[in-house]
């Protein structure tokens, strides 16, 4: 790709501020500018379709593209992609492969973490039979169709289990799991995260001590973590562990490395495409398989050490920078848990000196060019951004450096406090549709007005949440309310006009994007009246 010259690049910028920015960036090493230019390269392959890409100092979160593959990942994916092969015998061949690597008994590339647990818990449930494999999610007749999960350990990603038409048994206790283990016990499933906890009862070694007498397995589901070898969860007792080929290996983003017992695997892979089944959504192809292969290679020959200093002096450059602007301060935390392990820079300020908080400073730097996604808190007017190095790229750090100390230095007006109290009356029932990107649903908002503050009820589809919001003039109002589950959380966030007995505007709903809403009061009121308490048992019923 052609490289541009970096001040055309900078152009790109929306801020007048700039190119003065980036000064810094002329005495950087060839190695670094070369990055540096790239980044701004108006030829990006991503600004060709319109997006902008991001510098990623928040961690290996999938929505913002995991990890950068390894070279060795790239160039084994590349050279797979030349020939055919049968499927089996790759996957036995690099099955194989890993479990020597990783003294593993077995291994498993899947489609990412959250298919290989589908599959592990589809092997779990059918012991590899395909006559039930074809059924699943329909288990009637089946043995195994309960997965104890402890409630510590319930999370978005066990969607991936219940996929397979399990019921789900959240236990409280040790006791409790004790007591729920029985005949029709497909297995347990723990968060690598949680289970290391202090103090949380459901560690592997309590865990299994129930477990193996009844031969029920362990699924530790250990996505973000560093690869250990030997294995630390598989030591403790866990049978299967599975990891994000994309996340801390730096594998393909859309790969898996699932590790454990062979019986268990080869079932998983029987459950696993290209076999037609309930996995056959979940497709890895051969580019991705061999290149899971090439990450994990790649990790026992890393220089880990020399990784982390790396990013230590990316943190140093960045914090250098922003300790010279008065009323900044900066500390750097190193992780010692096993997930999501990398240091971590925390810059710190008081957001009413500033005029600025944490949460804004991280919308702001991660909407605007250049983007930059960090992580954004905020809790006693001190306000703080934290900045996460495992993906960042040589040459990020200047970027960032700069990007942040212009942003702490830019003059902000003190935000007004004075209360405008809104004149408008919105106490009552709302008959809302909300329009989804496919379909069109009828909600009810019951709003209970205190000044320019709501308090009430939502009631969606399913259930019916708390209410609260602001009205912001006498023709703007925002709301809020979560739909909570076990494992699982849907926010709406109302942004709306008013025009007399009608509210309309845009509902934003975090990942699943966004929907519009139109609210129109009723008529409909609550008529109090006397209530009458019989003297005894009904005569008539």
């Amino acid at each position: 790709m052609k490289r541009r010259n970096i001040l055309k690049g900078l152009s790109l910028l929306p801020f007048a501020g700039a190119a003065s920015a980036f000064k810094s960036v002329s005495g950087a090493p060839a190695v670094m500018q070369s990055a540096i230019e790239g980044f701004w390269d108006e030829q990006n392959i991503f600004r060709s379709i319109g997006v902008e890409p991001i510098i990623n100092c928040r961690g290996t979160f999938t929505i913002i593209g995991g990890s950068i593959e390894r070279p060795e990942v790239r160039a084994a994916m590349e050279a797979a992609s030349k020939n055919f092969i049968q499927y089996d015998e790759l996957a036995d061949g690099i099955h194989k492969r890993l479990a020597e690597i990783t003294g593993a008994e077995w291994a498993l590339v899947s489609s990412g973490c959250a298919a290989g647990l589908k599959h592990v818990t589809a092997a779990c449930v059918t012991g590899g039979n395909p006559e039930k494999l074809i059924r699943i999610p329909n288990l009637a007749g089946f043995d195994k169709t309960e997965v104890i999960i402890p409630s510590s350990s319930r999370n978005v990603y066990d969607h991936a289990i219940r996929n397979i038409g399990v019921t789900i048994v959240q236990v409280e206790t040790l006791e409790e799991l004790a007591n729920a283990l029985n005949e029709r016990t497909a297995m347990i499933y723990l968060m690598a995260f949680d289970e290391a906890q202090p103090n949380n009862p459901f560690t592997l070694e309590n865990v299994s001590r129930l477990s193996k007498p009844k031969n029920v397995p362990i699924l530790i589901d250990a996505a973000a973590e560093i690869l250990t070898i030997p294995n630390v969860h598989l030591q403790k007792g866990a049978d299967i562990v599975a990891y994000s080929g994309g996340k801390a290996i730096c594998g393909p983003q859309c790969a898996g490395l699932i590790l454990g017992k062979k019986d268990i695997l080869m079932s998983a892979w029987q459950a696993s495409s290209p076999h037609h089944g309930p996995g056959r959504d979940n497709k890895v192809g051969r580019e991705e398989m061999m290149g899971m292969l090439a990450a994990v290679e790649a990790w026992t020959k890393r220089d880990h050490a020399a990784e982390w200093k790396t990013w230590l002096g990316y943190l140093d450059v960045i914090a250098k920078k922003l300790n010279t602007i008065p009323g900044i301060t900066t500390e750097v935390f190193e992780p010692k848990e096993l997930s999501n392990r990398s240091p971590v820079l925390n810059v710190y300020w008081d957001a009413n000196k500033f005029n600025i908080t944490g949460g804004e400073m991280a919308e702001l730097v991660g909407r605007s060019k250049p983007r930059i996604a960090v992580g954004g808190e905020d809790k006693d007017n001190k306000a703080s951004v934290n900045i996460t190095t495992g993906q960042m790229q040589s040459g990020n750090e200047l970027i960032v450096a700069n990007r942040l100390y212009e942003v702490l230095t830019a003059k902000r007006s003190p935000k007004v406090t004075t209360t405008v109290m809104p004149t408008v009356d919105l106490n009552g029932s709302w008959d809302t549709t909300v329009q989804f990107f496919s379909s069109t649903s009828k909600h009810v908002l019951f709003i209970q007005q205190e000044g320019k503050w709501i308090k009430g009820w939502h009631k969606g589809d399913f259930s019916v949440r708390e209410l609260t919001g602001e009205i912001e003039s006498d023709t703007a109002l925002k709301m809020k309310s979560t739909d909570r589950h076990p494992a699982d959380w849907v926010t709406f966030i109302f942004t709306g006009a008013i025009n007399g007995d009608t509210i309309s505007g845009s509902v934003y709903m975090g990942e699943y994007r966004t929907a519009t809403f139109t609210a129109k009061r009723t008529s409909y009121k609550i008529q109090p009246g006397h209530i009458a308490v019989p003297g005894g048992p009904p005569l008539a019923t």
